[in-house]
């Protein structure tokens, strides 16, 4: 049976090792979670309907904040199927000159990964999920960059 004194530090290493800082990824994650953010905004950019649907998971929520008279916390909400289509249409399709974007890979935890993608256009949030090895899009929140002039 453990005294109190080595009760209350074991608990306590128990809690310090709960809340440790889990090591930071290695770079082929890291590689890999940004290719799947280019293909989602590079597939939209060429009009890459193959990209695009390599990045997203099939139950996607894309969703941006809207003013919405009949909505208290209005939200856009778009689907990997809507996604796909824009793209097919040719919705984002840009000249390659034009493609000023960057990926920031925001924190990987395991299994799951926030990051911040901006383009001259957009900024969205993107939460991803590795399923089986592969890294797609689960969740995007966006919002249209004002253009200045």
């Amino acid at each position: 049976m453990l005294s109190a004194a080595l009760r209350v530090f074991v608990v306590g290493m128990l809690c310090f090792a709960g809340n440790a800082v889990a090591a930071p990824p290695d770079a082929a994650t890291l590689q890999a979670i940004e290719a799947t953010a280019y293909d989602y905004m590079d597939g939209q950019l060429e009009g890459d309907v193959a990209r695009v649907t390599r990045a997203l998971h099939p139950d996607l929520a894309k969703r941006n904040v809207v003013a919405n008279p009949n909505e208290t916390l209005g939200l856009g909400r778009m689907s990997s199927d809507e996604l796909i289509r824009f793209t097919r249409e040719g919705a984002l399709k840009t000249p390659r000159e034009r493609w000023q974007r960057t990926v920031t890979v925001l924190q990987v935890d395991e299994d799951i990964a926030t990051v911040r993608l901006e383009s001259p256009w957009f900024i969205d949030h993107l939460q991803m999920g590795r399923f089986d090895g592969r890294w797609v899009i689960v969740n995007a929140l966006w919002h249209r960059k004002v253009r200045g002039g």
